[in-house]
């Protein structure tokens, strides 16, 4: 009986999936929001020079900023995801797109190191409760086509990454207290973020389910294949490969996002302007790379753009700590567009892998991403204290090279199952 009503329930499901129709103007409003919380978030590692100038600190204590925003919203974000799983809240995103106002406003006026430290994981905890929803969005107004609607949605929110250290070059110019210039743009995301809370309510029936679906029972009433259904211990595998590449790439993204400024600075004698507008530059090709991946990823498949996104940017990391400054930022540009392009392709897969289950997984990858980078940076200013940030690029430049695990993915095609004969005339 039970599997009667999934049955029933999974059928319905997919008609309304093949009925439902992209929702364009919701998906570039959710990514507009990305755009401007990745904006703000990312004003804080391009801050970094004058925190460092301001409260006089080594490359460890700049690392421990990081660790603090990022180890915040990395913890949170799974917690957040598992708890709207089952109680979808659709104002969720206003509210903590509020707590980021906070943390910035926080920032502007901060007197201490501690208190920066505070302000960190204030936008931390903004962080958590945005991106699970968001992405739940993302997938509800995507009409079926999943990887094109996270591309989307991370397309902003790397635009948004990308903006933040040109913000910093060009209007952080009065020191930190011009930070709260920025609250204006939380105060406009929390008026978009309310509308779509609006809207997820009045369309709760896009909202995915859990659903037990047995693939012989659906083929014998011919209803749409699933994905291969995979035994549980297969499923654990391919997370921990996912996880393990999540951590190749963002491992080797904080060495760019935290440290470029002084890398650049420290070897080629650039000013500070000119460092942030460089890092700007390589977090444009990230956006545009993050674009491509997801349509890509629906066309040809998600391993495919997995293997040539982790693997197939090695030679170019090798080559960059041996590079001039023209050189430099070619390579920069490069590795951004084909490093980008695998996390749309990774939690899409991942939210295949567990059906039903979006906002945990959503918030687990993010979650995880964050984390990585927070430790990432933590691990890398450390360490460029103990040595050099010159040797820091040269540890990092095998960091893709994780990438071969792709190789234990499987293709997750439609569900094999055998067809029923007609009985003989």
């Amino acid at each position: 009986m039970a599997s009667e009503t999934n049955l029933r329930a999974f059928q319905a499901q997919s008609r309304a999936g093949a009925a439902a129709k992209t929702v364009f103007p919701i998906l570039l409003s959710i990514s507009v929001c990305h755009l401007l919380n990745d904006t703000l978030q990312s004003l804080i590692p391009a801050i970094y020079p004058l925190l460092k100038s301001s409260f006089h600190l080594d490359f460890s204590q700049v690392g421990l900023i990081a660790l603090t925003l990022q180890l915040t919203a990395s913890l949170l974000q799974p917690v957040v995801g598992l708890y709207t799983d089952r109680r979808p809240q659709p104002y969720s995103l206003a509210i903590g797109m509020g707590v980021t106002m906070i943390g910035l406003l926080a920032f502007a006026m901060a007197p201490s190191y501690g208190t920066v430290l505070a302000a960190a994981a204030l936008v931390g905890i903004g962080s958590a409760v945005f991106h699970p929803e968001s992405s739940r969005v993302a997938r509800m107004a995507s009409g079926g086509q999943h990887g094109m609607a996270q591309s989307l949605f991370q397309v902003g929110g790397n635009a948004g990454s990308a903006l933040g250290p040109l913000f910093a070059a060009f209007v952080l110019t009065k020191g930190q207290s011009s930070i709260a210039w920025f609250s204006f743009l939380a105060l406009l995301a929390i008026v978009l973020l309310v509308n779509i809370g609006s809207w997820f309510r009045k369309n709760r029936s896009l909202h995915p389910q859990s659903i037990a679906v047995d693939p012989e029972h659906l083929a014998s009433v011919g209803s749409v294949h699933p994905h291969t259904v995979l035994p549980l211990k297969k499923v654990a595998w391919c997370l921990a490969i996912l996880v393990a590449l999540m951590f190749s790439k963002f491992f080797y993204l904080a060495s760019l996002m935290s440290y470029y400024t002084f890398y650049l600075m420290n070897k080629f004698h650039v000013s500070v302007q000119s460092a942030q507008i460089h890092l700007f530059v390589f977090l444009g090709a990230v956006a545009a790379g993050t674009f491509i991946g997801g349509p890509v990823g629906d066309k040809l498949g998600r391993k495919y753009v997995i293997w040539w996104s982790i693997l197939g940017v090695l030679p170019f990391t090798l080559l960059l700590p041996y590079s001039s400054l023209f050189w430099t930022t070619i390579l920069s540009v490069i590795i951004g567009l084909i490093l980008a392009s695998a996390f749309s392709a990774i939690l899409v897969y991942a939210q295949e892998l567990v059906p039903g289950r979006i906002g945990a997984v959503s918030g687990l990858f993010f979650g995880f991403a964050f984390g990585m980078g927070g430790v990432g940076a933590a691990i890398l200013g450390k360490l460029a204290d103990l040595t050099s940030i010159y040797f820091v690029y040269h540890v990092c430049s095998f960091l893709p090279a994780i990438g071969i695990l792709t190789a234990f993915l499987p293709d997750l095609g439609p569900a094999k199952v055998h067809q029923p004969q007609p009985a003989p005339a």
